[in-house]
Parts: structure tokens; C-alpha cells; sequence
């Protein structure tokens, strides 16, 4: 429902607990009254409320930095008010044997807990459903209450959740029940890399997976443009220009991004160590060279010098067992060719190197070097294009059956109206969906249990005795590009 409400009342809460509130972290907030449900309230902060204890014992160690920015913030004069929210459910918080339980799950200390129903006795849990507004809203009245009225009414609508009704019913649960929390190590981690976010982009993308992941946010993810985009977009045009030293360092930077590391893919030198124009150490030895040219063709020089240096700079045992690759934009003439078929080199365009990086770029990690080492060990050689780019293909299909799959658990939970499910279920409708390729149980298993990893979290696994009782429910989309 996005039709528009007016509510004229709001709730003081202390700031800290409202930004936790509006982040996702938490769906809850204490408070000294009874509130019906279905009640709409303004989100309004305070810099009261907390002075039971200190800030350190009140708040969570993970919080406390949120915690404190939070109250920095707070003016004496204005206030900003960025949310509204609607009571769910509220019940009253008497059972001091639980407290330990639920600390975890919430901002606040067990100490604060605890030390909150000595001192006051009746307290109540508010269950709130959050929902951004699309503009602040700066107001100056003093707050002396647990509520206060709005000089004007605002009116508010459901267009901006802060959680979707999925992730919101799911956390609700966990609540309800005091589950445990699944991943508090990403949780330290997300508080670590917090303040990171403003300043470091690469921070800001892993912080909303996290989020998402932990289920602190609902928001669809956008496969937002890697930074590195631009360079990678110039691989092919460099390569087919008479630039050689861009070219090399190009090809060391597209190395690095595939995850290729040693001394020798220095994207910044202006020459390759001992003559070479790149060399990698892990996690495989890899040496090669470049060309780039306008219309020439090439010529034996380039696989010659490959040989001769690698030989000389790796010794005949270690250039045997490194992988030999040229990255040309001309064609080979037939004794070039010839010796790079002869030598077990791969020769590619620097289109096919700059498809294998845009690939990487676009889905991280999607590129197994373990597999590329396999893929380029293989005859063919000379020519490496085509099983180069039939590697691409596959990296492709493996990256559409996932997002199938992840659409699938998707589609399944909300047809079926239940919050998760288990693999023979999923197996069943799978060959419904108009499945990219057939897969067997074991193999959907082995799938779902990598996309449900903390490294990928498109969904979330609650693990069984075995891969029959495990079971699945959906976090985020697998966007294909």
C-alpha cells in the first residue's frame, strides 16, 4: 500500500536506537507505555533516555560508533526527522532470565537491560516497522514525553520501507523466538567497515552486501559499475594501437584483476622484470608478452623473445612449468605461428582479455584461475581464442543457471507463502521454471549452499542434520548484466 496517511503524532526515542532502527540493524525499541498496534508514529531522536548508564555499558560493542555518531548529532536547537514508523506489536519486557538472550539480537547491553527494568520496572518491546521519509523533515519542538505532537501533520505513505514484509516477518521471528544470530562475525565485520563507507567505494559495496546478507537491509541490489571499468574498456583500443608500453601495463592490471599476483604485474613499471613484459607467481606461475599494433602483422620475433628471456630469466625447469601467454593484436604470420604452437604458448586478442576481465568485474571472483590454468594447459595452442572464449561461455552459463536458481527460491517462498524451504522441493519446481539446464538434487544442493555463503549471500540457509533437512530462503536478487 503506497497511498498517502497523515499522522500528527511522533515518538522520542534516543537517537542511537532510531539510526539502528533506520539501518535495519534492529525492528525494535523500548518504551514506557502500552502501544496498540497499527498506531503511526514520526521517528523523533533524543540525547535523553540513555543516561542510566554510560554510553560504553549501554549500547553493544558493534554498535557503539553508530551509537555515539549517532548522539553527536542530535542538536540542541532543530531536529531531523527521517522516518515513521508503525507499531507491529508490543509486549511488555518482565523476564529478566531472557535478557542475555535477547542483547544480541538487539543494540543494547544485557546490562542495560537489566539495569532498565530495576529502575523502572515496566517496560515494553515495540515491534516497528520502519519506513523511510522521502525528505527530512527539520522540526524545533522540545521533547518532554515519550510522544509529542507535530505542529503540522505530515503525511507519510509506504513507499520506502526500511525492510521488505519477507525480511521483516523473518527477523520478527527470530525476535519472537530468541534464536541465536547466524553470523555475528559478519556483524563485527560490517561495525568495522562502517566508517569506511564515505570514503572508500569498494567499502560502501561489501557494507550493503553485509547488510543485505544479515538481513539489516531489504534494498534490490544494483550491479553497480565497478570502478575499474574504464581502464578495463580500454584493453581492445590500446591493444589495436601502436601504444605497446599503456598496453603492457594494461595487461598487468587486467592480470591483477583476474587475481593474479607477483612482483612482475607492477602495473605502474615501465618495463617487465628481467625483460619480460609480465610475469605472475600465484596462484600459478604465468609469463608473457605483449603487442600491440595498428595493422602489422606478427612476426616470430614475440614468441622468440618469450622464449629467450623466459629461459633466461626463470631458468628451463620453471618456464617449463609456467603458463606461456601472448596477448597480440595483429595477426600472427606462419613462423610466428608455427612457434608458439611448437612451445605451448596461447596467443589471444586483447578483446578476448578484456571480455575475461569485464567478466570478473561484473561479478566478482566469477573467474576460477584454477580453471583458466586448466583451460589454457590444453592444446590448442598457438591460437588460444576460441577455447578461451568457449571458458568465457561457460563462466556465463554457470553465472545464468545461479541467478535462475536464486529467482527460483524467489518465486518458490512467495507462491507458496511460506518463509523457507528445502531442496526436493526446489529440485521439483525447478524443472517447471524453464530451467536453463537440466541438474540433479545433489547438484542444486551443492549450488544453493554456495549462493546461502556469507561471500555471496543471495540467500540464506538454515542448516539440517543433512542436505535433505537443510533449508533455503531468498536475501537479494542475482542481477545478470
Amino acid at each position: 500500500m503506497n497511498n498517502s496517511l497523515v499522522i500528527n503524532t511522533a515518538i522520542c526515542l534516543p537517537a542511537p536506537d532510531i539510526e539502528a532502527l533506520i539501518q535495519g540493524r534492529v525492528i525494535v525499541a523500548m518504551c514506557k507505555n502500552y502501544i496498540v498496534p497499527e498506531r503511526q508514529f514520526a521517528l523523533y531522536p533524543t540525547d535523553v533516555s540513555i543516561n542510566i548508564l554510560p554510553v560504553e555499558q549501554y549500547y553493544n560493542s558493534n554498535f557503539l560508533a553508530n551509537a555515539k555518531t549517532a548522539l553527536a548529532q542530535v542538536s540542541a536547537e532543530t531536529i531531523s526527522v527521517k522516518a515513521w514508523v508503525r507499531c507491529e506489536k508490543c509486549e511488555p519486557l518482565h523476564n529478566t532470565e531472557l535478557l542475555s538472550a535477547l542483547s544480541p539480537l538487539t543494540i543494547w547491553t544485557t546490562e542495560a537491560l537489566q539495569e532498565i527494568l530495576t529502575q523502572r520496572h515496566n517496560i515494553f518491546l515495540l515491534y516497528l516497522r520502519v519506513y523511510q521519509l522521502p525528505k527530512l523533515i527539520t522540526l524545533s519542538i522540545k521533547a518532554n514525553s515519550q510522544f509529542i505532537y507535530l505542529n503540522e501533520p505530515l503525511t507519510i505513505s509506504e513507499a520506502n520501507p526500511v525492510l521488505n514484509d519477507r525480511t521483516f516477518a523473518q527477523r520478527k521471528r527470530q525476535l519472537e523466538k530468541l534464536e541465536p544470530r547466524l553470523h555475528p562475525e559478519l556483524e563485527e565485520l560490517q561495525s568495522a567497515i562502517a566508517s569506511l563507507t564515505i570514503s572508500q567505494p569498494a567499502a560502501k559495496q561489501l557494507d550493503d552486501d553485509i547488510k543485505i546478507f544479515l538481513g539489516w537491509s531489504s534494498d534490490k541490489p544494483t550491479n553497480s559499475l565497478d570502478l575499474d571499468l574504464p581502464w578495463i574498456h580500454q584493453i581492445a583500443d590500446i591493444g589495436n594501437s601502436s601504444d605497446g608500453h599503456t598496453f603492457e601495463k594494461l595487461v598487468r592490471r587486467g592480470l591483477l584483476k583476474l587475481g593474479f599476483t607477483g612482483s612482475g604485474l607492477n602495473p605502474d613499471a615501465t618495463g617487465g622484470t628481467g625483460g619480460m613484459d609480465f610475469y605472475a607467481e600465484q596462484p600459478y606461475p604465468i609469463i608473457g608478452e605483449c603487442k600491440a599494433t595498428k595493422t602489422e602483422k606478427v612476426t616470430d620475433g614475440t614468441p622468440a623473445q618469450l622464449l629467450k628471456i623466459g629461459m633466461n630469466h626463470l631458468g628451463k625447469f620453471q618456464y617449463d612449468n609456467s603458463i606461456k601467454l601472448i596477448v597480440a593484436a595483429g595477426e600472427l604470420n606462419f613462423y610466428a605461428l608455427r612457434t608458439a604452437t611448437e612451445n605451448q604458448m596461447n596467443v589471444i586478442s586483447p578483446e578476448t582479455l578484456q571480455k575475461l576481465v569485464e567478466l570478473q568485474a561484473h561479478y566478482r571472483n566469477s573467474i576460477n584461475l584454477l580453471e583458466l590454468k586448466e583451460c589454457l594447459q590444453q592444446a590448442p595452442f598457438g591460437l588460444a581464442e576460441d577455447k578461451i572464449n568457449n571458458y568465457i561461455d561457460k563462466v556465463e552459463q554457470s553465472i545464468r543457471l545461479r541467478s535462475h536458481i536464486t529467482q527460483l527460491v524467489k518465486n518458490y517462498l512467495e507462491n507458496s507463502g511460506i518463509e523457507s524451504t528445502g531442496v526436493e522441493a526446489l529440485h521439483g519446481a525447478y524443472f517447471g521454471s524453464h530451467p536453463p539446464q537440466p541438474i540433479k538434487p545433489a547438484e542444486m544442493h551443492e549450488i544453493l549452499i554456495e549462493l546461502s555463503s556469507p561471500l555471496t549471500g543471495y540467500l540464506g540457509r538454515i542448516k539440517g542434520s543433512d542436505s535433505k533437512s537443510d533449508r533455503f530462503y531468498f536475501l537479494r536478487d542475482l542481477l545478470i548484466n
